[in-house]
């Protein structure tokens, strides 16, 4: 099994290789990353067209940032803020607000319980919905951050680093987070 060190040093191994000119060590990293990034911003902005459109952009950025990599943070950090930074922009140009129910990619089904009725499939679908449309109407601080460490499993460090924010800060803007969440299931009558 792979430790975080582990893969820090490959990944530093192939950006080394890009930097060197070498095209295929760069599409490693896409491969490596490219699911990840596209879930974690179909998320972020509701729509799969978007979250494709705005990884490829990120990718490129990257390739062509790839030379002000700080050593010192992980290559999925530092291309995640280039992602997150394309998603605030093009929100602000384009006042993107989709809504997280009309988008749903394979890794959001709603699994099946094979011993549930028919109605009990239909209401964790209906609470999947509300969950999502409750996300969705949070401040695009509160989603970003939750996203972050609920989908992305991000440590607060990380988090930090991401948004360029102390971990004081991230833990505050989390729990804030939260509660606004909890209380727009609350108005949708979701259990939580």
């Amino acid at each position: 099994m792979l430790t975080n060190i582990d893969r820090t040093a490959m990944d530093q191994q192939l950006i080394e290789r890009a930097l060197a000119g070498n095209q295929d060590a760069f599409g490693e990293l896409v491969r490596k990353y490219q699911d990840k990034l596209f879930t974690s911003l179909s998320h972020l902005t509701g729509s799969h067209a978007d979250a494709e459109d705005i990884a490829q952009d990120a990718f490129v950025q990257a390739y062509l940032k790839l030379s002000t990599f700080r050593q010192h943070c992980a290559f999925y950090t530092w291309l995640y803020r280039i992602a997150l930074n394309l998603v605030y922009t093009r929100a602000r140009r384009h006042r993107i607000r989709a809504s997280l129910s009309h988008t749903r990619s394979v890794t959001e089904e709603d699994p099946s319980d094979p011993h549930g009725t028919p109605t009990d499939e239909l209401e964790r679908r209906e609470d999947a919905t509300q969950i999502r449309q409750a996300l969705n109407s949070l401040s695009e601080e509160h989603r970003t951050i939750l996203v972050l460490r609920g989908v992305e499993g991000f440590d607060y460090d990380t988090i930090a680093e991401t948004l360029e924010l102390s971990a004081g800060t991230v833990r505050s803007r989390l729990h804030r987070a939260r509660n606004e969440l909890r209380d727009q299931l609350q108005k949708r009558e979701v259990c939580v």
